[in-house]
């Protein structure tokens, strides 16, 4: 694998690209605004996403989809909600058995479909590959130290694909269980808007750690209907990336966690910013597949009802710390 294309000019997929360039791959970032892709070529920075940290010379911008077509993998890393158009779109480029790499995290509404299936859908003919873990952009852009989970059903082209994108400082861990690397990154961002509200309510970290680990059980159960094996939550695309998400307010989702447990709404919370929240979008549709799947997650149901109106801060605190004593396990 010698040419990698990026789908998505936003902080992750800038960083990203990032990464496939210094692996020593040919690299193509799309990007759907045109100041990105200027930025990139002229400048070699995305100041609108990513502000502050100086890219590999190397990355090509383009708003064409045209331009990925040799590429030997695609990254795609467009917001969930936005996925399927954008693979509408880039579908007429990818020859058969061509990698694509899934990196966005979360439930499509309305659907209730995973990013695979989404692909499955829509681009039949490219060959599935899932890529999640704790990760913040601008900390893998700039080089520092990070371990994620990639998952793919094909061994041999996941080894493949590890082999092309692995640096000194990125570290891919191969897995083949697709839907838990995706049900964990879609669950971890509602979670994690929770542990922000915990954090601007002024909670505790007693709170703050109780809510991270009965998260994880909503987490697995909902993984484990869907038809993942349960220790593939327990790794990097689980566990790690909901500690990470969770804990810091680097993290787009608990920070607008911290916005309402302080008493913003939600548009004030979502106000100025232009990197997506991911969590926002997935809540409602993480929801309703949990009652399609007859699988409980209270912690993920009180924050879709939160940013759905239907409940007000104290009272769905109120609501969690009131449930029946049960078993833990």
């Amino acid at each position: 694998m010698k040419r990698a294309g990026v789908v998505g000019g936003g902080a992750w997929g800038t960083a990203l690209a990032q990464v496939c360039a210094r692996a020593g791959l040919e690299t193509v970032l799309w990007a759907r605004e045109r100041e990105v892709v200027d930025g990139v070529n002229q400048a070699h920075e995305n100041a609108l996403f990513l502000p502050g940290v100086t890219l590999d010379s190397a990355i090509r911008a383009t708003h064409d989809y045209v331009d990925l077509a040799r590429s030997d993998l695609i990254l795609a890393v467009s917001p969930a909600q936005h996925l399927r158009s954008t693979l509408e779109g880039l579908k007429p480029h990818l020859t058969p058995g061509l990698p694509v790499v899934l990196c966005a995290k979360g439930v499509e509404q309305g659907s209730l479909k995973l990013m695979t299936e989404v692909l499955a859908e829509t681009a039949p003919q490219a060959a599935p590959a899932v890529l999640s873990g704790p990760s913040f952009a601008g900390e893998v852009a700039r080089g520092l130290p990070t371990a994620v989970t990639l998952a793919c059903p094909e061994e041999a082209l996941g080894w493949a694909l590890a082999g092309a994108i692995a640096t000194q400082t990125f570290r891919p861990y191969l897995a083949q269980d697709m839907i838990g690397a995706e049900a964990g990154g879609a669950v971890k961002n509602v979670l994690a808007i929770a542990c922000g509200i915990v954090e601007g309510r002024g909670l505790g970290r007693s709170a703050h750690a109780a809510l991270i680990t009965r998260g994880f059980a909503e987490m697995t159960r909902l993984a484990v209907a869907l038809g993942a094996q349960p220790e593939t939550l327990a790794g990097l695309c689980g566990l790690g990336d909901l500690v990470l998400t969770c804990s810091s307010p680097q993290s787009r989702n608990m920070s607008v966690g911290l916005a309402l447990g302080r008493g913003e709404t939600l548009d004030q919370a979502l106000s100025g910013k232009l990197s997506v929240a991911e969590g926002v979008a997935s809540a409602p549709a993480v929801r309703a597949l949990a009652a399609a799947k007859g699988v409980e997650m209270p912690i993920c149901q009180a924050v879709a009802a939160l940013l759905a109106g239907e409940a007000r801060v104290d009272e769905a605190i109120g609501g969690l710390l009131s449930r029946p004593l049960r078993d833990e396990h």
